[in-house]
């Protein structure tokens, strides 16, 4: 059982150092204990906490390691809001990173969103959101067609999003000290807030294939 979120340890700096480039097998097996200790289960704590501050993020997963050894680098957390809509998360040596996404989607999820893009209503609305995030420092990306679909004119005032198989907004919530504290659960929280627009506009007309 994981206990109260205190931070990352300095030390699991070191531990992912250690695990850069292409490490060995013996390398891996050296720091599995350690990176579990200081990298995985801090974020399991973290997210515990997040999830007692709003139910909404209750379901969330926190990934093990795999072969590759990006994964060893990388501790990946995912919360769950809809079908394919979730909040990921990323600690590296690069610090903290979130993303609010919808990708991978089901079969008939991108004609539902592209009906609600090409809405007056919805899609204006979903176009305010996107804007406001870019000012807020969001990277805006997914899976892009080069050209508009088709069934929509490609002079269409939102065409840009109309060509998107899936939509993400991200951005690197930085390596500051605040990383090795309780803090780092109220810069989670203020990013979930600046993603919550976009997420809930997802879950509302996204959240079931047509």
């Amino acid at each position: 059982m994981c206990g109260q979120f205190t931070g990352w340890p300095e030390r699991a700096m070191d531990v992912l150092w250690q695990l850069q480039g292409e490490p060995a097998h013996a390398t891996r097996e050296r720091c599995r204990a350690d990176r579990e200790r200081l990298v995985r289960q801090p974020m399991i704590a973290l997210l515990n906490e997040v999830a007692d501050t709003d139910p909404r993020y209750e379901d969330f997963s926190v990934w093990h390691y795999r072969t590759d050894s990006w994964w060893w680098q990388h501790q990946g957390a995912v919360i769950r809001l809809g079908r394919k809509i979730e909040i990921g998360l990323r600690f590296s040596l690069d610090g903290l990173r979130v993303q609010g996404a919808w990708w991978y989607p089901d079969p008939g999820q991108v004609d539902t969103f592209r009906k609600a893009v090409a809405s007056g209503g919805s899609g204006r609305e979903l176009s305010a959101i996107v804007e406001d995030l870019r000012k807020k420092g969001y990277d805006i990306s997914g899976d892009v067609m080069k050209r508009p679909p088709r069934g929509y004119p490609a002079d269409h005032p939102r065409t840009n999003l109309l060509r998107h198989r899936s939509l993400i907004a991200a951005r690197p919530l930085g390596c500051e000290e605040w990383l090795h504290t309780p803090e780092a659960v109220d810069r989670v929280l203020s990013a979930a807030a600046d993603l919550d627009a976009l997420l809930m506009w997802l879950v509302r007309h996204v959240k079931r294939a047509a």
